[in-house]
C-alpha cells in the first residue's frame, strides 16, 4: 500500500538553526519526508516518527493538535548517538474531513509499518489515538496487552463516543475483543472515582498509583516490560516539569520519571508501538514539554538499541529457574531470572489454555520484590491475577 497518500511532508518550519555546539544531530542525521515527490522507501528501518495533528476527540484541550511540530523540532536539535540505528521521519498524518478519517488514515499508516517490522512512534495530538493504534493489531489474531502512563482510567461515561476520556471503554468493548491485559501506571486517586477503581478490579487490570510508584520508579519496569503498546498521556506529569498541558496537575511524575520510563519501553523486546499525546503548545513555557518529550523519545531510542530478545520460551536456557513454596497454595510459584539482563518472570506455563494465543501471556514479568514476596510465604497478586484470567 502506498501510504503516502496518508501522510504529509515535514514542514520547513521545524529545520531551525541549532544553538547547542556540536555534530550529527537528528536533524542532520535523519531520513525525512520533505517533499511529496520523494516519499522514502520503509526497507532497512527500524524506527519511524510518526505525527498527529487531530484534536477533535480531545476533551477541553483546544491546541493540541498544533504540537506535533513542536515535539519534532525539539527533537531535532538532540544529538544522534545510534548510526547503526535506521531511523524515518513520515511527517505528520494528514486530518481528514471526519475524525473517523484520520482514525483511519493512522491505521493503515501503522498497519503497513507493522507489515515492514518497523515500530512506529507517534506524538502529537489527543490520546483517543490509542484507539486506532489498538486496531492495528486486529487482523494478527494476537491477544496484546495496553499499558498507559496518564492520571485517570479514561473510561469516559456510559454511551460516550470516542474521545480522549472515554477511548478505553472503546476498546474494552470493541468486537472481537482481543485486549489481553490493560495496565495504568501513575493514576491520582482524586482524579478517579472509587466506582472506576472498582471496576479495574472486576476486569483483572493493573492499576497503579502515583504514590506507589513515585518513590520507587524502578517498579515500572516490569509493568512496562508486559505491553505491546505503551501510550502515553502527558497529563502523568506534573505541571513544573511539563507546563505544555491544558489539564496540567501540581503533582505527578518527575521529567527524570519520564525519561526512565521511555528507557524501559525501549528496552522493551515485545512494545511494538509508543505514543505520546495531549501537550498543548499553547500552554508550554520555552517549549520546556517539547523538550521534555523530545527527551523522552531519545530515551526510548537509548533503550531500543540495547534490546535483547530475553522473552522466556518453554526450551529456553537463559533463565535461573526459583521454585518458591506457598504453604496454602496447590502449585509452586515458579520465578525465572534471565542470566544476563536480570529481569524476573513468573512461569505460569502449567496454565495449559486450549486457546493457543493464551502461550504468549504465560510469563509474567515481574520484579525482584515478588520473588521476595513469595519466599515470605506471600502469593504476589501478579500470580493470582494472571491465573484468573488464564482459567
Amino acid at each position: 500500500m502506498d501510504i503516502s497518500l496518508f501522510l504529509e511532508p515535514v514542514p520547513e518550519k521545524c529545520f531551525t538553526t541549532i544553538n547547542r555546539p556540536g555534530k550529527n544531530t537528528f536533524g542532520e542525521t535523519l531520513t525525512i519526508y520533505r517533499n511529496e515527490e520523494d516519499f522514502p522507501e520503509l526497507d532497512g528501518f527500524q524506527l519511524a516518527l510518526i505525527g498527529i495533528k487531530e484534536e477533535r476527540g480531545a476533551v477541553d484541550n483546544h491546541g493540541c493538535a498544533d504540537g506535533a511540530d513542536y515535539i519534532r523540532k525539539a527533537f531535532y536539535q538532540l544529538f544522534n548517538h545510534w548510526t547503526d540505528i535506521k531511523i524515518v521521519d513520515l511527517g505528520n498524518v494528514k486530518t481528514g474531513q471526519e475524525i473517523s478519517d484520520t482514525y483511519y488514515a493512522l491505521n493503515q499508516v501503522l498497519t503497513e509499518l507493522m507489515k515492514e517490522h518497523v515500530l512506529p512512534i507517534v506524538f502529537g495530538g489527543s490520546q483517543d489515538m490509542t484507539y486506532p493504534m489498538y486496531q492495528v493489531y486486529e487482523p494478527t489474531g494476537k491477544l496484546v496487552n495496553i499499558t498507559t502512563i496518564d492520571p485517570i482510567f479514561d473510561l469516559g461515561n456510559d454511551n460516550e463516543g470516542l474521545n480522549s476520556h472515554s477511548y478505553l471503554s472503546h476498546i474494552i468493548l470493541h468486537q472481537p475483543n482481543f485486549l489481553f491485559n490493560f495496565t495504568n501506571i501513575g493514576y491520582q486517586s482524586y482524579y478517579v472515582d472509587k466506582e472506576s477503581i472498582e471496576l479495574m478490579k472486576q476486569l483483572l487490570f493493573d492499576t497503579y498509583r502515583l504514590g506507589i510508584l513515585r518513590p520507587k520508579i524502578d517498579l515500572t519496569e516490569p509493568l512496562i516490560r508486559n505491553a505491546n503498546i505503551l501510550s502515553i498521556d502527558m497529563a502523568a506529569f506534573r505541571a513544573a516539569d511539563a507546563p505544555g498541558v491544558k489539564n496540567a496537575s501540581p503533582n505527578g511524575f518527575f521529567g527524570e520519571d519520564a525519561c526512565k520510563m521511555t528507557r524501559y519501553a525501549g528496552l522493551n523486546f515485545k512494545l511494538s508501538s509508543i505514543g505520546f499525546f495531549e501537550y498543548n503548545p499553547h500552554y508550554d513555557i520555552n517549549s520546556r514539554t517539547a523538550n521534555l518529550i523530545a527527551e523522552m523519545i531519545w530515551y526510548f531510542i537509548d533503550g531500543y538499541s540495547q534490546r535483547q530478545d530475553d522473552l522466556p520460551t518453554a526450551d529456553s536456557n537463559d533463565f535461573k529457574r526459583y521454585n518458591v513454596q506457598i504453604a496454602e497454595g496447590e502449585e509452586n510459584v515458579i520465578f525465572l531470572c534471565h542470566k544476563v539482563t536480570g529481569k524476573w518472570w513468573i512461569d505460569m506455563s502449567f496454565m495449559h489454555a486450549d486457546d493457543p494465543r493464551y502461550e504468549r501471556h504465560h510469563y509474567i514479568p515481574c520484579s525482584k520484590e515478588d520473588y521476595d514476596q513469595a519466599m515470605n510465604n506471600e502469593l504476589p497478586d501478579k500470580w493470582w491475577q494472571f491465573y484468573q484470567k488464564l482459567m
